[in-house]
């Protein structure tokens, strides 16, 4: 964590552990470590902030941050908002949801947003055991005691059709996870979500938009190479990632 005392002095009382070697749940025959936060610790939302910029992400009340022995394949990303130029095919999927309307919600326990939990779950990853989270899993992951968080509604007239769970940072908002009804995936609902992250971002006035971590190996990653410019953190500094060829 040499990183950390030249970032923010708030990080240099924190204290930070590492996971045990457990199978990777993106690259098949490979460990994985991650080290995290001290969970004991006090944490607030300036601490999140400061951890954001060193590649640092949230799991409910857990900070971690992928530090594998021998690998370092996930690349911590963000867009910078200023700079977004969306392609061609997010310019149609802007236009085909034009008549979809944005809400934003504080983080509560709601039956609608909870129900459409589980139908994504069950579609999207059918016995993994997310797909039966009770309600109680299902807040753990979405809220924390520590940060700014929003639920971003995705609306056709009354009918929910996604939510994207937001946290708000000092520097950007950070896209924690989205889901939507998976019968209306023509719309293109996870790529909107993230049009209007970015949008919502560039109303605020904040820099960036943080996406989480990106691998070149994981198809199902390939999503955030087409939002561009795209910068990823080498472990000294932010840099621009090539465009995906």
């Amino acid at each position: 964590m040499n990183d950390r005392q030249t970032i923010h002095p708030l990080l240099d009382k924190l204290q930070f552990f590492a996971s045990p070697e457990h199978p990777c749940s993106y690259l098949e025959n490979r460990t994985a470590t991650s080290i995290f936060v001290d969970p004991s610790l006090l944490l607030t939302p300036q601490h999140y902030s400061a951890l954001a910029t060193i590649g640092f992400r949230r799991s409910g009340n857990y900070i971690y941050r992928p530090h594998c022995r021998n690998c370092r394949a996930c690349v911590p990303v963000r867009i910078p908002v200023e700079q977004f130029q969306p392609t061609r095919s997010q310019r149609r999927t802007r236009r085909a949801n034009e008549d979809l309307h944005r809400v934003i919600r504080p983080v509560e326990f709601i039956d609608e947003h909870y129900a459409l939990y589980r139908r994504y779950m069950q579609h999207r990853h059918p016995g993994g055991g997310m797909d039966e989270d009770d309600p109680d899993t299902y807040m753990r992951v979405l809220d924390s005691y520590w940060a700014n968080t929003e639920l971003l509604e995705l609306r056709h007239q009354q009918q929910l059709l996604a939510v994207a769970v937001t946290d708000r940072l000092a520097d950007g908002l950070s896209a924690v996870y989205t889901f939507f009804d998976p019968d209306a995936a023509q719309r293109g609902l996870g790529t909107q979500a993230i049009l209007q992250q970015i949008e919502l971002a560039h109303e605020r006035q904040l820099s960036y938009l943080y996406l989480g971590y990106w691998i070149r190996e994981s198809e199902k990653m390939n999503y955030k190479r087409r939002f561009q410019p795209l910068e990823g953190y080498d472990g000294r500094q932010w840099v621009q990632l090539e465009k995906a060829g």
